[in-house]
């Protein structure tokens, strides 16, 4: 399993591919993070999911939850599946038969004045059904592992690894070959570190090492105003597959996290 990412970096229009070593230190996603002003937050995820990926949801909503920082209640979807348009102050979650466009999941978000103002994560059934992919990807550990890392990425984590093997966190690259193979399919306490550092005044600063042999620096701090269940932005944008970041109205951009299959 491949990923590619696209980043703004600072204010420009910059594209960049991004490959992290092994046990990255720091993984923040380009340092995105919604605006709130207390912690822990509330950021719901809208279910737009079916079949096996509700209750697959369902884990991940309560995986994510166990941080510190913030809470991932399940409400009921904002849009469609298929269309799976984004909702301004939360996350639309959503499973289709998307298309051999070569990625299992995708997660986009909205940045506006430096911080998230909403994100999709798509969940593609093409790869996880009865499709000539089926033999490689089907299977509930791999589901899990994908909709777990890419809501991650909403909330702006990055991958711990992309080397192909298991840190036993969602937020790595390991490919889960049956569903017995239940590595990397929750978050790690590397992950839950990270959003400490994200998000956490008080860890501003400060070195946060797990036992995963992960570490991170505190640059958290609390906002004058919320992202988190807003409604004041317009993105005049409607969601698109895309690996690159898009600019909108207004300043704003729209940046993909796409998470491709391997051939």
């Amino acid at each position: 399993m491949k990923t590619r990412i696209a980043l703004a970096v600072a204010a420009i229009a910059a594209i960049a591919a991004v490959s992290a070593p092994a046990a990255l230190a720091d993984h923040s996603w380009g340092g995105y993070h919604w605006a709130r002003q207390s912690n822990p937050f509330t950021l719901k995820l809208g279910d737009n999911v079916s079949g096996l990926w509700d209750g697959m949801l369902v884990t991940a909503s309560n995986d994510w939850t166990k941080s510190k920082v913030l809470d991932a209640p399940i409400v009921p979807g904002g849009t469609d599946a298929r269309r799976c348009n984004p909702t301004l102050g939360q996350v639309e979650v959503c499973s289709y038969n998307y298309g051999g466009q070569q990625w299992l999941g995708v997660a986009t978000i909205w940045i506006s004045g430096g911080h998230i103002v909403q994100g999709t994560v798509k969940n593609n059934d093409f790869y996880f059904g009865a499709s000539p992919y089926q033999y490689r990807y089907n299977n509930t550990a791999q589901m899990q592992h994908v909709i777990c890392q890419e809501i991650g990425h909403i909330f702006g984590l990055d991958h711990q690894d992309e080397t192909g093997i298991s840190l036993d966190t969602c937020m790595d690259y390991y490919h889960n070959t049956s569903a017995s193979d239940t590595q990397s399919t929750h978050p790690n306490e590397g992950d839950y570190d990270e959003l400490l550092c994200i998000y956490d005044p008080a860890s501003a600063g400060d070195t946060l090492t797990s036992r995963t042999g992960h570490s991170c620096t505190g640059t958290g701090h609390l906002d004058s105003t919320t992202t988190v269940g807003a409604a004041a932005f317009s993105p005049l944008a409607s969601v698109r597959t895309s690996k690159f970041v898009t600019p909108l109205a207004g300043g704003a951009q729209m940046v993909t996290f796409v998470t491709w299959a391997g051939f």
